[in-house]
């Protein structure tokens, strides 16, 4: 079953994980909607963030979890983005990825079946 999560970038520029290789590089709604959508449809960033760790065969393959029709829909409103998440994901990957893009600069405003 899907669900959709509605999410606010406060401030897009602080939206950046600790770590430069997994956080989001865009400014607009429009990039970060395309890379969180590309973070929830296949491995890449749970791949790269694997490598990183100091036993990378450790990790729960639960978190390696991908959803192929996961939609991102981004709208600008004044200074803060508004993100739009459908997906099938379970809720810890989904902020999982989230944190590895954006660290603490996301806010969770509602979540509902899609």
């Amino acid at each position: 079953m899907a669900t959709r999560f509605y999410l606010r970038l406060p401030n897009p520029a602080q939206a950046r994980g600790s770590d430069p290789d997994l956080a989001f590089h865009s400014d607009g709604a429009e990039g970060f909607a395309e890379e969180l959508q590309a973070a929830l449809r296949t491995p890449v960033l749970f791949e790269r963030w694997r490598r990183k760790q100091d036993d990378p065969d450790a990790i729960d393959d639960a978190f390696a979890a991908t959803d192929p029709v996961a939609i991102v829909r981004g709208e600008q409103h004044d200074l803060s983005i508004d993100l739009i998440v459908t997906t099938s994901l379970p809720g810890d990957v989904f902020k999982q990825r989230l944190r590895w893009l954006a660290g603490g600069g996301w806010q969770l405003r509602d979540v509902s079946a899609a």
